[in-house]
């Protein structure tokens, strides 16, 4: 090849103008460049047991300096820090209800909810009678724990199916005077659903239900629950829906709680995940704080779907609806809809 043809880079003569500029290098130069290895990272250790012993070493002192930080920041008066979490960080909603519902900013809300389905239940213009029946032939385990929520919701009767349609029922129960329907479904011999249709306009909606343990399973006996009617706890529900499905799970208890037998039904909502549990309370005069003594059952419902009017599964519009496991309406998991 001949050197006539060869290119001279021009980016060539600009490093070489800069090192005349600089001077000579010299070795103290060279030595400040070196890189020490660190001594959070043992990667250059070829030892896989010494490699562990100086990880644990180090994650020790960290722990031991982040106690001592806290412990002086607490000496000195500092902030409280309050760590991240999902709720925290959650998204917010654009049907998020602040404040009291009494409020100016909730007027068109207070509108909506006076003229709802639930409207005459919040009015006392009614006592709530409740049917509760199972999948075609249950379980043990599913008729127990229908039974055991007869025993928790007040006027309330446990009934078989006996293999009739979901639409069927429901008019046999309007007829009857019934209204509210419960219906529990089962899958691989255990609960796993829960549809709750309230009469006679409706709405409707279904949860999965998950990690059922009836009363037997907590060690407690069904002879501990009293026949008072329970106060209801509603917890944590924020937006337009979970107002909406707040409003429908406490529409199956009384209105008019009996305090005398200390009985407490709680729905707490968390990360749209609603927990059930059923308490009897009793005051500690030397402490002055009330104990605590779960009574069963206990269960978690999620929601899936929340239907216009009672059970129609061809023709029936939804409100809100969930499909799949990560489902069109949601965006992120720091997003709740309850």
């Amino acid at each position: 090849m001949k050197l006539k043809n060869l290119r001279i880079n021009p980016l060539s003569r600009i490093q070489k103008e800069r090192r005349e500029e600089d001077g000579p290098s010299t070795s103290e130069d060279k030595a400040s460049n070196v890189i020490l290895p660190s001594d959070s990272n043992f990667n250059h250790i070829k030892c896989k047991a010494v490699r562990y012993q100086k990880c644990q070493k180090l994650m020790k002192e960290k722990i031991k300096a982040k106690k001592e930080a806290k412990k002086q920041r607490i000496q000195e008066g500092g902030p409280k820090q309050v760590p991240h979490t999902i709720e925290s960080l959650r998204e917010k909603d654009e049907t998020t209800i602040t404040g009291d519902l009494d409020d100016e900013q909730n007027a068109e809300l207070k509108v909506d909810f006076e003229n709802d389905e639930f409207a005459a239940y919040y009015k006392h213009a009614y006592e709530p009678k409740v049917l509760i029946t199972y999948a075609d032939n249950p379980t043990r385990k599913t008729r127990i724990f229908g039974r055991e929520l007869t025993r928790i919701i007040p006027n309330s009767t446990s009934l078989y199916r006996n293999r009739s349609g979901v639409k069927k029922m429901v008019k046999s129960a309007i007829a009857k005077d019934f209204t509210d329907i419960v219906i529990v479904n089962e899958d691989q011999c255990k609960p796993n659903g829960m549809l709750i249709i309230h009469l006679p306009e409706g709405p409707t909606a279904y949860f999965k239900l998950s990690n059922v343990k009836i009363t037997p399973e907590l060690k407690r006996s069904h002879k501990e629950i009293s026949g008072h009617r329970p106060e209801v706890i509603l917890n944590n529900f924020t937006t337009r829906l979970g107002y909406t499905i707040g409003r429908m799970l406490g529409a199956l208890f009384h209105y008019q709680p009996e305090f005398k037998g200390r009985r407490v039904v709680t729905f707490h909502n968390q990360r749209d995940y609603i927990f059930f549990r059923h308490h009897r309370y009793q005051f500690d005069l030397e402490r002055g704080k009330p104990r605590l003594r779960e009574l069963g059952p206990r269960f978690t419902l999620r929601l899936k779907s929340l239907q216009h009017g009672t059970f129609d599964s061809k023709y029936g519009e939804y409100e809100w609806l969930i499909q799949g496991r990560r489902h069109d309406m949601e965006t992120s998991r720091r997003k709740f809809f309850l």
